[in-house]
């Protein structure tokens, strides 16, 4: 086999491997969990937490940072323990530090496991933000959970995204440098001239 075809099986399997799903997982395993996106509302108990701005970010989803204000925004609660699906929950949306209401929903029950709070004017200010959500049992004490975002910063390129695109880029300069006898001699050239 000749070198240029083994480089490129190599970089076919290193392709392969960054796109594999467990490679960029959204959680992790058992005591290492970096799921930015979760309420603790016991020790061990947890809800999932996901915002959209369809309008604006059609495939994108969010956790802690909302880039706008001023377009619809959906705000999704997944239980991660079946018990709390009897339980009634309560969402509010403040603004902080000054704690004025945003969004309110009463308490009701969510037998699916899911909740979609629809905003469909987003928040009405940027800054910091406090989602306050309240778990109300038919007996015993109310479970209280909060998570902050911050909206209105604008769409961040997250350093993950950024690691995505330098990988194309330098993917495609390497393709080319393989394809391409002209643009393999200038580059050979370059070097040379570095190394000398």
């Amino acid at each position: 086999m000749n070198r240029a075809l083994i480089l490129k099986k190599i970089f076919l399997g290193l392709l392969g491997l960054f796109f594999s799903a467990s490679l960029w997982a959204h959680g992790g395993a058992a005591g290492t969990d970096t799921d930015q996106c979760k309420f603790e509302l016991e020790p061990g108990h947890w809800l999932h937490y996901t915002a959209y701005q369809p309008k604006a970010f059609p495939a994108e989803d969010f956790c802690g940072n909302i880039p706008n204000t001023d377009t619809l925004t959906q705000l999704v609660f997944d239980y991660q323990d079946v018990r709390y699906r009897s339980m009634a929950v309560e969402f509010e949306v403040t603004k902080e530090p000054e704690g004025t209401r945003v969004f309110f929903q009463e308490a009701k029950k969510h037998k699916s496991g899911t909740v979609v709070l629809t905003l469909p004017n987003g928040v009405p200010e940027a800054g910091k933000h406090l989602i306050h959500i309240t778990l109300v049992p038919d007996q015993g004490e109310r479970l209280d959970a909060h998570m902050g975002f911050v909206a209105g910063k604008g769409q961040q390129v997250s350093s993950s995204s950024m690691l995505l695109y330098a990988f194309f880029a330098f993917a495609g300069l390497y393709v080319l440098y393989l394809s391409n006898a002209g643009f393999k001699r200038t580059i050979d050239g370059l070097v040379a001239k570095i190394k000398s």
